[in-house]
């Protein structure tokens, strides 16, 4: 079973891909790390993340870069928005992630093509959204819980800023897959949307058999 949660940033896809995860004791990958680890990887380099040739030389991360803390910077998010736009970086990234959709067992991915590209062959895909005010109030809110004095307008604006960069990249751009059913989490709690994901997955199931 591969279940595949796409979705802007801040939406919630995180937090219920891993819910998702944990109910069907599936292996989960953040696709979006992978790009922050580009970005990181340029940001220590001292590449510039707008050239794609210094951002395709970052794609050989070593696999610790995965599990490094300033990954989560808002920084590090806004570079991986700016590398994931570079059509040789998604080529470069593509078969590791095919390459864990498609283990044995199935698995769980977010990101934003992950039912369009990298499993459009997925048995339960969830398109999760929410308004971006919302979404930013939620990155707002954990910035600060890290020590941030960043503003919410601010913050809002590089929401809006990553929502057009992603949205209208030539490479894999965010964009529903016509057969993802839609989660909007603006004004639901974790409980409700996590219920709601796994009602939506029960569903494709039942559909696919």
């Amino acid at each position: 079973m591969i279940i595949a949660v796409d979705g802007p940033a801040a939406s919630g896809k995180g937090t219920i891909a891993k819910a998702l995860a944990r109910h069907y004791n599936l292996p989960h990958l953040d696709t979006g790390l992978l790009y922050r680890a580009v970005a990181l990887t340029v940001r220590r380099l001292e590449l510039d993340a707008e050239k794609e040739a210094d951002a395709v030389a970052a794609c050989g991360f070593d696999e610790l870069t995965l599990a490094d803390p300033a990954l989560r910077t808002d920084e590090i998010g806004q570079l991986a928005s700016v590398v994931s736009a570079h059509p040789l970086v998604r080529a470069a990234l593509l078969q590791r992630q095919k390459r864990f959709a498609h283990q044995d067992g199935g698995a769980v991915l977010d990101g934003r093509d992950i039912g369009t590209v990298i499993a459009p062959d997925a048995t339960a895909k969830l398109f999760v959204k929410a308004t971006p005010q919302v979404r930013a109030q939620r990155r707002h809110a954990e910035l600060r819980s890290h020590g941030s004095s960043v503003s919410f307008d601010r913050v809002l604006a590089d929401i809006r800023a990553r929502d057009a960069r992603d949205s209208g990249r030539s490479a894999a751009p965010l964009v529903q897959a016509a057969d993802a059913v839609t989660l909007d989490t603006s004004f639901l709690s974790i409980e409700a949307s996590v219920q709601k994901a796994i009602a939506i997955v029960e569903d494709a199931r039942r559909l696919s058999r």
